[in-house]
């Protein structure tokens, strides 16, 4: 049998073309019955729609982007996932850019994705510098833009984020409570904003139990584990913490290494805690104790509202402000 069009279709089902279309892009407007009348004859008459001209003829292109700092991190690709179950559901592909904590990648990600490259984007950003114009553009442009975890203050965009000063003062009351009162906090980026308010959480137990805050016991680390041992074999010689409280899972790994190689016990000698996604966590030696994000349930949450932006022409409400609550697990590693 010769291929039929969407025209003839519509013609056998004395339906308009409109009606085929929409049922065929899942649109909640064609009852149960009747979407299923379509697809019984298209299959029947060997019927293929065409969604690449009709995303061309919408000026869709059926991909959103997801923007992140890195990939080796559990946290992001646990979001990434989540994202990805929404996204398949819609029908709708995702594009993946890592920026490597580089703003210059981060700024020519979203100059490439302002070409119509992807409808809308969902992003952890980079955090340096201040002139953010260029996530401006995509506004003009209608392209929703949906923060995620690390978010830019002055951009007005719907922002998913998690209780980061009540679980970093958890985190740190913890450490207190185990005994600790020379606590260590490692950071990679203590001028984003994530990680100023984790900060805040942190000088503010110390505060509530009476311990005087050390600036130098708020140790700036980076993202490459050789540089991290070397900064925290250094620190750990000069400061002898008791306590470690890790920002980012990587520098409760660094912790690890740096006590192994130096012949400092955990928890004996020095009581860690981390934010860590890592599944893994329990099974470490000896297991880490986390505080632990929402991290699939984030990257469902922040695709749902960047497809309601897109459906509704790229517009967000006050309540697409989400704060998620992250989870203190009490392990081995800090004494439990």
């Amino acid at each position: 049998m010769d291929a039929i069009n969407i025209k003839q279709l519509a013609a056998k089902l004395n339906l308009s073309t409109s009606t085929v279309s929409r049922a065929f892009r899942g649109h909640s407007d064609i009852n149960k019955e009747t979407k299923e009348r379509i697809l019984a004859m298209a299959k029947e008459l060997n019927y293929q729609p065409n969604h690449l001209a009709s995303n061309m003829r919408e000026k869709r292109s059926k991909t959103i982007a997801v923007i992140v700092p890195e990939i080796a991190n559990n946290f992001f690709s646990q979001v990434i996932r989540g994202i990805e179950g929404v996204a398949r559901e819609k029908d709708y592909h995702v594009l993946i850019y890592v920026t490597d904590d580089n703003y210059e990648k981060e700024v020519a990600y979203i100059t490439h994705l302002n070409s119509g490259r992807a409808d809308g984007v969902i992003m952890s950003v980079s955090g340096e510098a201040n002139d953010h114009q260029y996530l401006k553009k995509l506004k003009s442009k209608r392209m929703p833009l949906v923060f995620f975890d690390r978010v830019y203050e002055d951009i007005d965009t719907a922002k998913i984020t998690t209780n980061d000063y009540e679980s970093s003062f958890d985190a740190t009351e913890h450490l207190i409570k185990a005994g600790c009162k020379k606590i260590a906090y490692l950071v990679v980026n203590k001028n984003l904003s994530i990680g100023k308010t984790r900060m805040n959480g942190y000088i503010d137990a110390l505060k509530k139990h009476g311990l005087p805050y050390v600036d130098e016991y708020v140790i700036d680390c980076s993202n490459d584990y050789e540089a991290n041992s070397l900064i925290l074999k250094e620190a750990f010689k000069i400061l002898k913490p008791d306590g470690v409280f890790a920002s980012v899972e990587r520098l409760a790994f660094s912790t690890y290494y740096v006590s192994y190689e130096l012949g400092i016990k955990i928890p004996e000698d020095l009581k860690v805690i981390s934010f860590s996604s890592l599944e893994i966590a329990p099974l470490l030696n000896p297991s880490l104790s986390t505080i632990t994000q929402p991290a699939f349930d984030m990257g469902v949450k922040s695709a749902k509202i960047l497809f309601r932006a897109m459906e509704s022409g790229g517009d967000f409400s006050e309540s697409d402000n989400l704060i998620l609550n992250s989870k203190l697990i009490q392990r081995r590693s800090s004494g439990g």
